[in-house]
């Protein structure tokens, strides 16, 4: 049963995603930068769900669920570079609508092709940046015990409860990078919605309140699903006792979280 909910979850995350991106290449009412960076959200998204589900789905087909350690490192880099990448593109996404609600007029000026492609680059290098150094750190330590994940994949805290080693300086870099990659973004999203705010409540017009509400509910909706989560599982002292609880957050982000923001 869980082989076909996650199988069925997959599916329907690359196609919708997959469309998403067509439609944004083809469309040239939509080369807009809102939907360049929605199209970079969908790319994302699409190997946010990779990196883990065909492990997944591939354990539960051949009744085999062991990993190597450096498969399960390489899996723990990626998984943790596109949720970085993915904190660092919501807060640009936020920026693009407070500029868009805020500063009409200057729009156009401001946000160019040149600095869309900057900030989504901005976005995927200092996700993949983050994670490097937080997995290298977890790299070094040293591995015993019963060698047995107690979670559905590489995720930091059940590979750090595998360590046997003093782990106080891997605990220490994991939890300040997770603050700031997570706090940072955080501090850009709820700035730029509070100038939105501001800004819609002084429109005159009812109309022009709607739309300017229309363009920002939807991503408000996917921070608030994606920050609520990884706050819980990230923004705390990593050696944690994996509870249930902690599986289900992490399945919920992990995979059903992807096959949902595209229908938000």
């Amino acid at each position: 049963l869980l082989y076909l909910v996650f199988l069925v979850t997959y599916m329907i995350t690359i196609t919708e995603n997959a469309i998403i991106i067509f439609v944004v290449k083809r469309n040239h009412h939509l080369q807009k930068p809102m939907y360049y960076f929605l199209g970079n959200l969908s790319f994302l998204e699409i190997w946010y769900v990779s990196v883990t589900l065909p492990r997944l789905l591939f354990g539960f087909w051949s009744q085999t669920m062991t990993i190597s350690l450096s498969s399960c490192m390489t899996q723990l880099y990626f998984f943790i570079s596109l949720m970085c990448t993915e904190c660092v593109l919501l807060a640009v996404m936020a920026y693009d609508r407070y500029l868009a609600v805020c500063h009409p007029l200057r729009y156009p000026a401001i946000m160019t092709h040149k600095l869309c492609f900057q900030l989504s680059i901005l976005s995927w290098a200092g996700g993949f940046s983050i994670s490097l150094v937080k997995v290298s750190f977890i790299s070094r330590l040293t591995f015993c015990g019963p060698q047995v994940i107690n979670h559905f994949f590489c995720d930091i805290s059940p590979v750090l409860n595998l360590s046997c080693s003093d782990m106080s300086l891997a605990e220490t870099v994991d939890f300040a990078l997770a603050l700031v990659i997570l706090l940072v973004p955080l501090l850009i999203i709820v700035f730029s919605y509070c100038g939105i705010l501001s800004t819609i409540l002084c429109m005159p017009s009812a109309q022009g309140r709607r739309k300017a509400f229309s363009t920002c509910t939807s991503h408000f909706t996917v921070v608030i699903i994606f920050f609520s989560a990884t706050l819980f599982m990230y923004a705390r002292p990593r050696r944690i006792h994996p509870f249930n609880l902690n599986k289900i957050v992490s399945v919920f982000y992990a995979i059903f979280t992807p096959a949902l923001n595209p229908l938000i």
